[in-house]
């Protein structure tokens, strides 16, 4: 099991207040505690005009400030957005970055979301194609001497793309994903995934065992297959247990609020979420009846209780997401939270099912700098070791 940290680049604020600089200066020092005390990966979105949500609109100027304070973690792009820009533009960023860390990139992809890709004059109808065109031209450009293209979306005539990547022939890709279209499609092309949705372990399994499954008939878009599952989750160590678990609760919850990019303007959201943390608990079931849902139409739902209507959809399931208690959340493995041996616990879940990393989201609007560092260093002092102890137990008794 690998571990790493993944950045929206968010802090507390009020309003529309942000102190940028010091959201910075502050990402930058928990990634350099991350590298000294034992994370492997370090993954950065890319993000445009989401005010208060994330502050990470070119990752690639952070990593390159990390490429000189790092000694050992690896540097994830996570993702670029490939159509918001040229493919050879996007080449050359991420074999910059490679260069300066001496080949510790990682190179995730994906298309956003249709608010950012029209504030980009992207047409969100293009963007699969878009994306398709651009991941098949992105190996070939860092293998090639003199590269050129005649596509739907970009021309090139020959020219020499430099600088070329620190590792040969390229970075490892990755699809961010979302649905099981996603997953099928990242395994098709003998890519990565990076999973960005919220998953009981118990629901997740079966979406890992398919791309598993599929990725062994890969075609491959790049020169290799890059067989591996990251799954985003939210995650807090303390020494306090309760505490630990209903500080990443709140901030999950907080994640996906309804103003939130992942959930303004999608149909059904709460009901995919609510369904995908493993649905409502026994001990809500009182107040919230059956939850229905057929597949050629929107999710329904029959529920009463005193002073509450449940007649809209979203109502009702956000009323049972707030209802979802942080222990139930950290039990099914929706969040990785609690003291040193619930977060064991809780990653030896994931491993279990097939996922070869975390990607931890620690920094957000409701968790402050000092709680994130208490936090990785608790993992990387009190977690990591005794996960990899025992993972090297196991294989030694497999090996005899």
């Amino acid at each position: 099991m690998k571990f790493g940290l993944l950045y929206e680049t968010q802090r507390p604020f009020q309003g529309t207040e942000i102190d940028w600089n010091t959201l910075y200066k502050e990402t930058l020092e928990q990634c350099e505690l991350a590298d000294q005390i034992g994370f492997d990966n370090l993954w950065f979105v890319e993000h445009h005009f989401l005010t208060g949500f994330s502050g990470s609109p070119c990752p690639e100027v952070l990593m390159g400030a990390l490429s000189q304070i790092t000694k050992q973690i690896r540097i994830g792009f996570g993702v670029s957005i490939l159509p918001h820009a040229h493919p050879v533009r996007i080449a050359e960023r991420v074999a910059m970055v490679d260069q300066l860390t001496n080949g510790r990139v990682e190179f995730g992809t994906g298309r956003s979301n249709a608010y950012e890709q029209m504030g980009l004059g992207v047409d969100p109808r293009d963007t699969r194609a878009m994306w398709e065109e651009s991941i098949s031209m992105l190996p070939q450009i860092w293998q090639s001497d003199e590269f050129s293209w005649e596509g739907k979306y970009w021309s090139v005539p020959p020219r020499r793309v430099l600088p070329k990547p620190f590792q040969k022939p390229h970075p490892r890709m990755y699809l961010a994903c979302t649905q099981t279209e996603s997953f099928r499609l990242a395994a098709e092309k003998g890519i990565g995934v990076l999973s960005s949705a919220s998953y009981a372990t118990s629901i997740l399994a079966e979406h890992v065992k398919v791309y598993k499954e599929n990725i062994k008939n890969a075609n491959p878009v790049g020169a290799f297959v890059t067989n591996f599952w990251g799954n985003n989750v939210h995650a807090y160590c303390g020494t306090d247990n309760d505490e630990a678990r209903t500080l990443a609760a709140d901030s999950m919850k907080a994640f996906f609020g309804p103003d939130k990019p992942y959930i303004a303007g999608r149909i059904g959201a709460y009901e995919e979420l609510l369904e995908a943390w493993g649905g409502v608990p026994d001990n809500l079931k009182a107040d919230f009846g059956r939850w229905i849902r057929q597949s050629d139409e929107a999710h329904k739902e029959q529920a009463e209780q005193a002073g509450i209507s449940l007649d809209s959809g979203p109502g009702a399931a956000r009323a049972a997401i707030a209802g979802l208690d942080a222990n139930t959340l950290a039990d099914r493995g929706v969040i990785v939270a609690g003291d040193p041996d619930s977060c064991i616990k809780a990653i030896q879940m994931y491993e279990e099912i097939g996922v070869d990393q975390v990607m931890m989201i620690m920094q957000t609007e409701t968790i402050p700098h000092e709680k994130v560092m208490s936090s990785i260093e608790l993992f990387g002092k009190e977690v990591f070791p005794r996960i990899r102890e025992a993972e090297k137990a196991k294989a030694e008794v497999a090996g005899d």
